[in-house]
């Protein structure tokens, strides 16, 4: 199917590939619109707080899109693709995304999200940090091997059922328990409709913006780190505006949190335990990519640790600043 889509647009004028972008920015936002009112719905109905459902069900269908990109670069013998395009939109989730929806409205903070999801987003961008280095590799070049890649894809197992278990544990929702008598499959149904337009909508508008920020002179370097991971985060940034939009600032923080853990063992995980040899680290890595993640989610850790438990305009406004910067950077 990829190999289809992408060779359709090859084929389209630069003029067909910008109308194909903007069609699917707006599935896309209306794929989103039915995830975040749907999984708000069942929040309220289970009782369960939103924040835990934007960490788990929502930011596991948003982050598929990466998931199938560096699966399929690693599959193809690009590495650095796959690496980038995971630790870019890591960057792009925790810096562009949340930068932008603290401007846009109100981002509160759940002390359970922050105290659990909040450290094992920060501390597994460490370990990915860690183990990339040269020193663990048996070659010149850093890698994540494919051993590597399975204990990722164990420990996001182990996550998934640690998130359900904290989920049963946290208290109800403060909002009334829905009236809404529709079938609770019919809203499950909806759920996995909307993430299926997302991911589709993705799957197009990713191979559309790669070819064209090629025909214009960007090199594939710079595109891995920079327009696929911003591509494969479109999901995230849109659930993230509509969730703020909607008052449900606290969905896209946990939204955000659970993507950039999954980001790592999904993404990194299921890309390194697919291939033999592991991620091949490009040196220019340790230089702008692994520094910035780092920076970026150490901000937001004290940011998200105040007292005041909101991500003020102030400090968004700082995380979007980390994120230009870094843009800027990987064009120097």
């Amino acid at each position: 199917m990829d190999t289809l889509i992408y060779s359709f647009i090859s084929d389209l004028p630069t003029i067909g590939l910008f109308l194909i972008i903007a069609a699917m920015l707006f599935t896309i936002s209306k794929g989103a619109d039915l995830l975040v009112d749907e999984a708000v719905s069942l929040s309220v109905r289970w009782g369960i707080p939103k924040m835990v459902i934007g960490a788990t069900i929502v930011s596991l269908g948003t982050t598929l899109p990466e998931a199938s990109v560096s699966v399929m670069a690693a599959i193809n013998g690009k590495p650095d693709l796959a690496l980038g395009n995971a630790i870019g939109s890591i960057i792009v989730d925790t810096g562009l995304i949340i930068g932008i929806a603290s401007l846009l409205g109100r981002i509160p903070i759940d002390d359970m999200i922050i105290k659990r999801q909040g450290r094992m987003q920060f501390w597994l961008g460490i370990l990915l940090t860690i183990v990339a280095l040269p020193i663990f590799s048996a070659t010149e070049h850093g890698s994540v091997s494919q051993m590597v890649g399975i204990i990722f894809v164990i420990l996001l197992i182990a996550y998934i059922v640690m998130s359900i278990k904290w989920s049963k544990e946290s208290g109800p929702n403060e909002e009334e328990i829905s009236e809404d008598s529709s079938s609770v499959w019919l809203q499950l149904a909806k759920v996995v409709f909307g993430i299926a337009v997302v991911i589709l909508s993705s799957k197009i508008l990713i191979p559309s913006v790669e070819v064209s920020a090629i025909r214009i002179g960007i090199p594939e370097s710079i595109i891995a780190a920079t327009i696929v991971a911003f591509g494969t985060s479109l999901p995230e940034l849109v659930t993230a505006i509509t969730a703020v939009k909607k008052g449900h600032g606290e969905l896209a923080v946990g939204n955000v949190v659970g993507a950039d853990i999954l980001n790592i063992l999904f993404v990194v995980g299921s890309a390194a335990a697919v291939t033999k040899g592991g991620l091949v680290v490009p040196n220019h890595f340790y230089h702008l990519q692994f520094p910035a993640m780092v920076l970026i989610l150490l901000s937001f850790r004290l940011f998200s640790l105040s007292k005041k438990r909101t991500i003020s305009k102030l400090e968004g406004g700082l995380l979007l600043a980390f994120y230009l910067v870094y843009l800027v950077l990987n064009y120097i």
